[in-house]
């Protein structure tokens, strides 16, 4: 008998210990619940990215991060113009493209930027059916790049609008606590010191201006950054026979054509009623000539490439293709330049005026006019008069 009541003891123990803990775990979901809901219920009254709707009872914050950015931008925004491009069309303000152009623009521009990735955002942005496109044009965005789905850095399925994209957006945690901090910077008593401590390390929507999204910072020190020096210095590294491998960047002419068929003439194809105006960038001369005496065969790939290029383009009856890689002016003034590609705002407006004006256009009957211009340049120049 003692035995028995001992083991019922045991038993009646155990089942209240079950008994606490499927209380306790109960409480837990229950409270991981509320807390979900409450992060999803946040994201989407304050919705960060304006993926749902433009800012009107929170102000609109921005972040740096294009590629999630732009997702919210493209449903956001009034635009009948998109603007396109990597690291060099990256810090344009829109407020400049709209003056010097007379349009009302959408900088979507992405760093480091493959065709893969642009072709994505500018097709998700198409859908608001814009008049015109302007598109910066490397001729090194064509690698055999991953699919967009397999991209960690772009959220696809928020730019596609579909179910799985706006679940990610809504339940992010990291996302709930960006939608706190603008709520939080709403609240007049306390908006001053919120927005004091709001910077792009801490939180990642710090800009409140959408003018200001990927712009060099007020005070900006330009010709500290932009300058001779610094060209040359670009110039001795990547010619170095310890790193000129860098210049054969492994795209190789025919990858080039195909992901060039596939992710920007087709999409040009495939929207006749769009006005496309591409152009190629005025690099320095210092990066073809670091081809030139580095990695000639390189050069070789990347001007029969332009030249196929530029004959596709320009039958396109809805593109204007530019080319400024030979503006002597621009592209031989190495103060112009931070490195041997990337110049400076004061030539990002040079660009826009070209743009406006129509200069340095590439003629149907002459495609590659421009292209022997600059190989011409590039054979004559030498670089121990710069030093």
């Amino acid at each position: 008998m003692i035995r028995k009541s001992g083991h019922r003891f045991s038993d009646e123990i155990m089942l209240k210990q079950m008994s606490n803990v499927s209380k306790n775990l109960l409480k837990f979901l229950g409270t991981s619940g509320l807390i979900m809901a409450a992060a999803v219920a946040l994201n989407f009254v304050v919705d960060p990215l304006q993926v749902f709707r433009p800012a009107r009872l929170f102000a609109a914050m921005y972040s740096q991060d294009s590629r999630m950015q732009d997702a919210g931008l493209i449903q956001s925004q009034h635009f009948d113009t998109l603007f396109i491009g990597t690291s060099l069309a990256i810090h344009f303000r829109q407020s400049d493209i709209d003056r010097i152009l007379g349009v009302h623009s959408l900088k979507l521009s992405l760093n480091g930027s493959s065709s893969v990735e642009q072709n994505f955002v500018l097709a998700a942005a198409l859908e608001r059916h814009p008049k015109r496109v302007v598109w910066e044009l490397d001729d090194w965005i064509f690698p055999d790049a991953p699919d967009i789905d397999s991209n960690a850095f772009v959220p696809a399925n928020l730019y596609r609008r579909n179910i799985r994209g706006f679940a990610s957006y809504l339940f992010s945690g990291a996302m709930a606590r960006e939608s706190a901090w603008i709520l939080a910077r709403s609240i007049p008593p306390i908006e001053k010191p919120v927005a004091w401590l709001t910077t792009g390390v801490i939180f990642k929507f710090p800009i409140a201006n959408v003018d200001d999204i990927n712009v060099l910072r007020p005070g900006f020190d330009v010709a500290g950054t932009y300058n001779a020096k610094k060209a040359m210095a670009a110039f001795k590294y990547i010619t170095d026979p310890v790193r000129s491998a860098y210049l054969a960047d492994g795209i190789g002419y025919d990858m080039r054509v195909r992901n060039f068929e596939r992710d920007m003439a087709g999409l040009i194809a495939a929207h006749p009623d769009v006005a496309f105006e591409v152009y190629f960038p005025p690099y320095s001369i210092l990066q073809w000539v670091a081809m030139r005496d580095a990695s000639p065969g390189t050069f070789d790939q990347v001007y029969r490439f332009t030249a196929y290029v530029s004959r596709r383009l320009t039958s396109f009856p809805n593109v204007r293709l530019y080319d400024f890689r030979a503006v002597k002016d621009v592209t031989h003034d190495l103060n112009n330049y931070a490195d041997v590609i990337h110049h400076s705002p004061t030539i990002d407006l040079k660009v826009l005026s070209w743009l406006a004006e129509g200069k340095y256009r590439v003629d149907a009957n002459a495609p590659n006019a421009a292209l022997d211009e600059l190989r011409a340049q590039m054979e004559a120049y030498r670089v121990e008069a710069e030093r």
